[in-house]
């Protein structure tokens, strides 16, 4: 099983828990049951934050417990603590064991084991001093100063944490994962003539901090803030109405995940909450649209060895040359909906319950050249950046407001524009692509889901692609 050497080392070696007496335990409060696991975690974190010329807060946690489920039928028993003893473990099994007289009489089968390991398992909390973290902080705000006298105000933050996991099912079956996370985020503030704008620019992985406290990578992300801010500057009101998008590669595929992704989890097509509900089989996005969800990608921020229950993370297709022909499945909802699951059941920390969740969510490339698909759109708009949005996953109707955004006129990106959000409908959205680019990109690594009231780290992506007919907030009187 993936990690599972380390992970007993965290749970059984550096504690009093005997792996025997626990595994006897969650057998027994799992007996009658559908399904269910002991979910155990081990976690440190710590996060700097470098503001105008000095560190602003440091911090380091470690947090570890452990969250006991037992599913039968659509009847979930959870408890949760965090105190690592066999005495929390009985305690809780106490709770779970209601829940059984609901089962449905079909026990699950334990996920395939994986030998799989999509990322280091080394810690990077410990690998760089922390002398080393503030002083790049430190060369960061200097650089960014120097390099641009407009710049009135600069923000640098590195995060890490370092999460092991252990998964024990009835019968002593057991999967684990270590996973490592880190990130680096830049911002900065350029006045000029009496004007101030932001730029800002992240990046990060399931990878040690080396990389991105080489210069040459912590200066590219500076350069990349600065120039956001100072196109910024430029930037005129936005028209707004009906018109054609040409939507950048990259980053804004978080429409896809917020618009079209969370509309294609389980738990929402099972209780036919979701716009795509019952749509397998149907065209739900014009041809040449294929939108996968993949955790198999090494080193990424969404990417999964294996889910928060012990299935093996795969590259699932959601939608095939318009076609939906999948959803994202956790295992209660796949055995509820009679499918196999997807290897989608994250959860935020041991005190929370699985749930179907995206990993990394891209469309993939299609055949047109990026710079031809511009030259055909007389009055556009050319979105480049995203900051927030808001979706309703009943209706799929979503609301984006662009960080960096670009009339087009005449073929020919021109004038940067402020203000402009993107309105429609997911399904319908979709649909109204005309025009896929050949350029797909992932994101640079910064993305965090949110889906009741849990967090989890994704990814995001996409080519070049053209819509017809998208509606825009704009700000021109």
């Amino acid at each position: 099983m993936t990690d599972i050497k380390t992970a007993d080392k965290l749970f059984f070696e550096n504690t009093d828990m005997d792996r025997a007496s626990v595994e006897n335990l969650v057998s027994e409060a799992l007996s009658g049951a559908d399904d269910g696991e002991l979910y155990l975690e081990y976690r440190q974190s710590e996060g700097f934050a470098f503001d105008d010329g000095r560190l602003k807060s440091a911090s380091f946690d470690t947090t570890q417990g452990f969250g006991l489920r037992s599913v039968s039928g659509e009847a979930t028993g959870f408890a949760h603590a965090s105190e690592l003893s066999e005495q929390a473990i009985r305690k809780a099994s106490e709770t779970v064991k209601a829940v059984a007289s609901g089962r449905s009489g079909e026990i699950a089968l334990p996920p395939a084991g994986s030998n799989r390991a999509l990322y280091t398992e080394d810690n990077p909390l410990s690998e760089v001093p922390f002398d080393a973290k503030v002083k790049a902080l430190a060369e960061i705000d200097a650089y960014a100063r120097a390099k641009d006298s407009r710049v009135v105000q600069v923000s640098a933050s590195l995060a890490g944490s370092w999460q092991g996991i252990e998964i024990i099912r009835s019968g002593g079956e057991r999967s684990g994962d270590i996973r490592p996370l880190v990130r680096l985020n830049v911002s900065v503030v350029v006045e000029e003539n009496g004007r101030r704008e932001t730029g800002s620019h992240g990046m990060g992985g399931r990878t040690g901090y080396d990389f991105y406290l080489e210069e040459a990578t912590w200066k590219g992300a500076v350069d990349e803030a600065l120039r956001q801010a100072v196109v910024n500057l430029k930037s005129v009101d936005t028209p707004a109405g009906e018109m054609e998008v040409v939507v950048g590669p990259g980053w804004p595929g978080i429409i896809l995940h917020e618009a079209i992704g969370h509309g294609l989890e389980g738990d929402f097509n099972r209780k036919k909450t979701s716009a795509f509900s019952g749509l397998i089989g149907e065209r739900v996005a014009a041809p040449g649209v294929t939108v996968v969800d993949d955790g198999t990608i090494p080193d990424r921020r969404g990417s999964i060895s294996v889910d928060d229950e012990g299935t093996a993370s795969a590259c699932t297709t959601l939608i095939e040359d318009g076609i939906l022909v999948g959803y994202m499945q956790d295992r209660q909802n796949a055995r509820l909906m009679g499918v196999e699951p997807t290897g989608n059941g994250r959860r935020e920390s041991f005190a929370h319950m699985p749930m179907p969740r995206m990993t990394n969510t891209y469309m993939l490339d299609g055949d047109r050249d990026p710079e031809e698909i511009t030259r055909s759109v007389k009055k556009g708009l050319y979105a480049v950046n995203f900051g927030g949005g808001q979706v309703d996953i009943t209706s799929g109707k979503f609301v984006f407001s662009c960080t960096e955004a670009y009339l087009i006129e005449d073929g020919k990106i021109t004038a940067p524009v402020k203000g402009a959000t993107l309105i429609g409908t997911g399904s319908e959205a979709l649909k109204k692509v005309t025009a896929v680019g050949n350029d797909m990109k992932l994101d640079d690594g910064i993305g965090t889901c949110g889906k009741a009231g849990q967090s989890v780290p994704v990814g995001v992506g996409q080519p070049t692609m053209l819509l017809e007919g998208l509606t825009v907030g704009g700000t021109a009187s």
